[in-house]
């Protein structure tokens, strides 16, 4: 299935099950910051379409906007959780093993910018899939950790959900 397919797909049965907004959404969110499986989780432009979906419509912002960003948060929350408990191991687990530059990579990203990799990294894509389960694998202090894990989930769900809403809510 293309992305084009599959955003539509989803966006489609959105719209025809009103009421499944918020589960679609937190787990399209959870998809898509999980560690590796982001890139087989073409997330983004799906929760574009329902940002324009939500606009279009009658269902309120607040609580799509609160299950993206709880589906990212929970699903780096995992990653960390991954990194913390197989630690060099899981680069060596599929599908990493298929990416071996992601760890190395992530390690210096969170090397240079610390607990801010971690808000910064869900902002861009390699880095989204990374930076999490690399700061459990250098055993980042959970507490710190979650703090910007979840202040980056909120922020990345209102600039993914809100533009599209917005221009929708104005064009209708």
């Amino acid at each position: 299935m293309t992305l084009d397919a599959f955003a539509r797909e989803t966006v489609e049965f959105v719209r025809a099950n009103e009421g499944w907004e918020l589960p679609v959404v937190a787990i399209l969110a959870f998809g898509e910051s999980l560690a590796v499986v982001s890139f087989f989780v073409p997330a983004t432009v799906a929760l574009l379409g329902i940002g324009a979906l939500v606009g279009a419509s009658d269902i309120a912002f607040a609580p799509v906007w609160l299950a993206a960003a709880a589906g990212a948060a929970l699903g780096d929350w995992v990653s960390y959780w991954l990194g913390a408990r197989f630690k060099d191991a899981a680069a060596g687990l599929w599908p990493l093993s298929r990416y071996p530059d992601l760890i190395p990579k992530g390690e210096a990203f969170v090397a240079r910018f610390g607990l801010g990799a971690v808000f910064l990294g869900r902002f861009f894509g390699p880095a989204r899939a990374a930076v999490p389960l690399v700061a459990g694998m250098l055993a980042m202090p959970i507490w710190p950790f979650q703090f910007a894990n979840a202040s980056s989930a909120l922020l990345w769900a209102g600039v993914l959900l809100a533009p599209d809403t917005a221009a929708m809510r104005w064009l209708v």
